[in-house]
């Protein structure tokens, strides 16, 4: 089931997506990729001899962030005078989720709480066993070492564990709701459904507290200790001790002034506001252990529509942690790089994707002619990014951690570009086989880099001989692909060019630099190649024109993607940063930096109701759409704001 969320929260333990509703779609433990252990999770109203599930339509929904937290507020209100409030996030230390539940009503109401949960722990349904333990008010379902336990402040007062496939309404906890009462059922086995409940009576204008805490561990003892301290602390301790967790990691970034903003003030708070959600979420998306990301939390676990995005590409993250660097998070480059150390094949590449603790994914990219070279140039790059920013010992220590995983990886890249153009393999949108400019270009910036820290590692040989080869890449690439249009073909397959106009090719230029804005002849190949870009893949979407990846893209039905509109901003503001100075050039530089402006705020007007980035906009309703939120839309929303706020200090009291 594809289940796309409004909002993701978690800690150092968890993930969890969620509904606009406040209802769980996904709890990851132990890490952000495996184990996905809820199929529902939510609450339910028995009044009047009815079930009011808050994911129904009766209920009206409003949701946000608590400002500069990973913390959720989701507001419910019914048409017969019912409010619940939710406050959502995780504690600060412990694999726990705490949801605060305040009850409202306008009218008396007299009926039941209720907590229901179908959970597949150990993304298992059939072979989970569950257990009540009313002395101390744990229920817990568990699959060898993955337990799920869920307490509630007060304790709640009823439970059924019941069978999920069951149709009788005396074992199935679901269909045991609906006369308000639960037949206390204390243990069982198979595929199965758990409730808890409450009597709710509240005379009109009164409100009542519920706190439902959902723990993860891999042994039953560790979720009885834990689960049994967090039930003690104050509800409203642990809130602001979160709180202010997140509040103080925030703090590291870069301050932002954004002068070039002034005269749109709703903007600039905008583009302040989606730079911290951006931050915020990506260090969501991060394995804190071992230093990889997922490219979104997934919502596609059976593959029915893609191949799933809940794995770490390097290419993807390569950017992620240069975007996080360049924000004043450098911790987060020093995990990945080791990580990339690690994960490394014997031929020198990187594999198409791989699960957060290295091992290598489910992939149709088992072969040469099936991988994506640009994986292994796009991770040398970020590497060379990095170490370019360190000093000192520092700087010293990591050439020499990381000088064999640079060695082999050029080496790799060498042997893929024997005549210059790269071997055929998969593009970057994993659609297409053959020769790519995205392609060559990461080529040609991952050996670049490799060389510069040949040179420091006093190798001048091999610094020379891997120049060389770039520079040749990038000349081939040039005569092979480069279309009397004024652009990059799309593929070179079998000996014929493919002239679509393919976003990718922005990748010539940023982020890596095969074609120089300095250099007059390849500034113009800049602008006409973002021209053709601009005019071929423009969709009129939510007032403004996003980007579509490539000429009849039909994944997902050729939506725009957020990706391709920021890199395209991002390529106009960097040309834009090139140009300031440069005389004549004022009429230019203000349309590049108007237009890269139109499509960031073309992409905020993207994004969930909670200011999460998706990966698409739906081109027909406007709405965010597929991958929620992507990491990869996070970094370049990230890069395009840092760049707004380079432009704005250089240009001073300039305006848009």
């Amino acid at each position: 089931m594809i289940r796309q969320p409004n909002v993701i929260l978690g800690n150092d333990k968890i993930l969890v997506t969620m509904g606009k509703k406040g209802e769980l779609f996904g709890f990851f433990y132990p890490r952000r990729d495996y184990a996905q252990h809820v199929e529902e999770s939510l609450v339910c109203l028995q009044i009047d001899n009815r079930l009011m599930w808050t994911n129904n339509h009766e209920w009206y929904s409003t949701q946000h962030y608590l400002e500069d937290t990973n913390m959720v507020i989701t507001e419910l209100v019914h048409g017969i005078g019912i409010k619940i409030n939710i406050q959502d996030f995780a504690h600060q230390r412990a694999s726990v989720m705490v949801r605060k539940y305040t009850i409202s009503a306008e009218k008396d109401i007299n009926g039941t709480f209720f907590y229901y949960s179908n959970l597949c722990v150990g993304e298992m349904h059939k072979k989970n066993s569950a257990f009540c333990d009313p002395d101390v008010g744990l229920l817990a379902q568990y699959w060898q070492d993955n337990y799920i336990g869920i307490m509630a402040s007060p304790p709640f007062e009823q439970w059924q564990v019941g069978k999920a496939m069951d149709t009788i309404w005396w074992t199935n906890a679901r269909y045991d709701m609906e006369d308000g009462k639960l037949q206390n059922n204390k243990e069982d086995i198979g595929y199965l459904n758990t409730v808890v409940g409450w009597d709710l009576k509240l005379k009109a204008g009164q409100s009542r507290e519920i706190t439902v805490f959902i723990g993860a561990a891999p042994k039953r003892t560790q979720l009885y200790k834990m689960m049994l301290e967090i039930v003690q602390e104050p509800v409203n301790n642990m809130l602001e001790n979160s709180r202010q967790d997140w509040i103080n990691w925030l703090s590291k970034k870069d301050l932002l002034k954004l002068s070039l903003l002034d005269d749109t003030p709703e903007t600039k708070q905008q583009v302040l506001e989606a730079f911290n959600r951006c931050l915020l979420t990506l260090d969501l998306l991060n394995d804190p252990k071992h230093g990889s990301f997922v490219a979104a939390p997934e919502f596609d676990h059976d593959f029915e529509m893609c191949g799933g995005y809940g794995y770490c590409w390097n290419r993807d993250v390569s950017e992620v942690a240069v975007a996080l660097l360049n924000a004043g998070y450098p911790e987060y480059c020093e995990r990945f790089f080791h990580w990339c150390r690690r994960t490394q094949l014997s031929d020198g590449s990187w594999f198409q994707r791989y699960w957060l603790d290295g091992n290598t994914a489910p992939s149709w990219g088992n072969f040469d002619h099936s991988t994506q070279i640009d994986e292994t140039g796009a991770t040398l790059h970020a590497m060379y990014t990095f170490y370019s920013t360190l000093r000192g010992l520092q700087k010293a220590e990591f050439l020499e951690n990381i000088w064999i995983t640079v060695l082999t990886g050029a080496e790799y890249l060498m042997r893929r570009t024997t005549d210059g153009l790269h071997d055929p393999c998969l593009d970057l949108w994993e659609s297409y086989a053959g020769s790519f400019a995205y392609t060559s270009a990461a080529i040609f910036a991952g050996l670049k880099a490799a060389a510069f820290m040949a040179r420091a590692y006093s190798e001048p040989g091999l610094a020379s001989r891997w120049l060389e080869r770039a520079e040749l890449v990038k000349n081939k690439t040039i005569e092979k692909m480069w279309l009397k249009e004024g652009y990059f073909a799309k593929c070179l397959a079998d000996g014929k060019l493919d002239p679509a106009v393919d976003a990718s090719m922005i990748g010539t230029f940023t982020p890596f630099n095969m074609l120089s804005a300095t250099d007059p002849e390849e500034r113009e190949m800049i602008l006409s190649m973002l021209k053709a870009i601009e005019e071929r893949l423009s969709v009129s979407v939510n007032g403004y024109h996003g980007i579509k990846r490539y000429e009849n893209d039909r994944y997902i039905e050729g939506n725009p993607w957020i990706v391709t509109t920021l890199w395209l901003s991002k390529a106009m503001l960097t040309l834009a940063n090139s140009l300031h100075n440069a005389p004549g050039t004022d009429t230019e530089v203000s349309r590049l930096v108007q237009g890269a402006v139109n499509y960031i705020k073309w992409a905020l007007r993207g994004t969930t109701s909670t200011g999460m980035l998706p990966e698409q906009v739906d081109k027909h309703k406007g709405y965010p759409a597929w991958a929620i939120p992507l990491g990869w839309s996070c970094a370049l929303m990230i890069d395009n704001i840092l760049l707004l706020e380079t432009f704005s200090e250089e240009t001073h009291d300039g305006k848009i």
